[in-house]
């Protein structure tokens, strides 16, 4: 019986970029009109691993699914896309970052709708 193994990595793209000192989670940067806003970052606290797909597995089909997201203001997915990756394995990967949660992005306090790519990947684990 062939193990299976499922790693998903998430890259999340802000608006703002800096650090605050106090706090890694929290990073600051002047806006444009040269005010100082301060972000915390989402945070994942529901991750659904995807079920590798049987028809996929049969045929030894690995790769990495990348997805595009907008994490809505409470944290859940609201919008999710394949942006590339193999077709057998995308439903998969959908159906499992659908039901992935993030503590809100919060910019100055209030919390922000964001977009981020995540990448999952489908490895078979070639060992008997």
């Amino acid at each position: 019986m062939r193990a299976i193994f499922l790693l998903a990595f998430v890259a999340i793209s802000f608006a703002l970029s800096g650090a605050r000192a106090q706090d890694p989670s929290v990073t600051a940067a002047p806006s444009q009109d040269g005010a100082k806003h301060y972000l915390t970052a989402a945070v994942l606290l529901k991750r659904v691993s995807p079920e590798y797909p049987k028809k996929a597995r049969k045929q030894h089909v690995e790769g990495t699914v990348r997805l595009h997201a907008v994490i809505a203001k409470d944290g859940s997915i609201k919008d999710l896309e394949v942006l590339s990756g193999d077709p057998l394995l995308a439903d998969a990967a959908l159906k499992a970052v659908r039901q992935w949660r993030y503590k809100p992005t919060l910019l100055d306090g209030q919390p922000k709708q964001v977009t981020t790519t995540i990448d999952v990947v489908f490895a078979l684990n070639k060992n008997p």
